[in-house]
């Protein structure tokens, strides 16, 4: 197993190359590693390999570029993405993209240091919210898979109504509407009514 960095090795590593359209987050990003690493400022390629990356957020198609960006400069350099926020989204996207982290403006110089010498290790930094929004975050329902009816019989089953109710309600026969819900709920990943009315009542 590789040994956690010291400041002295993060000098010996290389370059860490900080990537940012924000002058302002640039310097503090420098002044945050001064002293304890070597770094390239621009938004223009350095010559020398980096071994690691700070890039800033400029959205999520911006972030999977830059990641491209840097690994063509060296396939097995470490990116870490700094943020102004803990934008959990925008921190799940950037893993996503190939991101070996997670960074942000309310952090201190020396947790800044601490989160660069980890990532040069080849572990993962993310936010500790991190981990409970990936455990909760579920996509979206998408509602528009179903029909206009599926729909409508979906509605009432919500509001509490049997299948004969519903039937009587829309004019269909209760077969009918059994044959709808057997679609809605293969359509919405469910087994029953109970839970397509859990399913629907939380995407409201």
């Amino acid at each position: 197993m590789m040994q956690k960095s010291t400041n002295e090795d993060l000098k010996a590593l290389g370059l860490i190359w900080i990537n940012c359209v924000y002058p302002v987050v640039s310097a503090g990003l420098e002044k945050a590693l001064e002293g304890r690493a070597r770094v390239y400022v621009g938004r223009k390629s350095p010559e020398e390999e980096p071994f690691l990356v700070i890039l800033c957020a400029g959205g999520v198609e911006g972030i999977s570029k830059g990641i491209k960006r840097a690994r063509k400069l060296n396939p097995d350099a470490s990116v870490l993405v700094f943020g102004l926020t803990i934008d959990l989204p925008l921190v799940k996207s950037a893993l996503q993209a190939g991101a070996r982290g997670f960074i942000h403006a309310a952090m201190q110089p020396d947790q800044i240091t601490r989160a660069v010498e980890v990532a040069a290790n080849g572990e993962l930094v993310a936010p500790r919210e991190l981990l409970e929004y990936l455990l909760s975050d579920e996509d979206p329902v998408d509602l528009n898979m179903l029909s206009t009816r599926q729909r409508e019989v979906l509605d009432l089953v919500v509001e509490g109504l049997s299948n004969a109710e519903i039937a009587g309600r829309l004019y269909l026969s209760e077969s009918t509407v059994k044959q709808h819900l057997r679609a809605s709920y293969k359509a919405l990943g469910v087994s029953n009514r109970t839970e397509a009315t859990q399913l629907l009542r939380k995407g409201e």
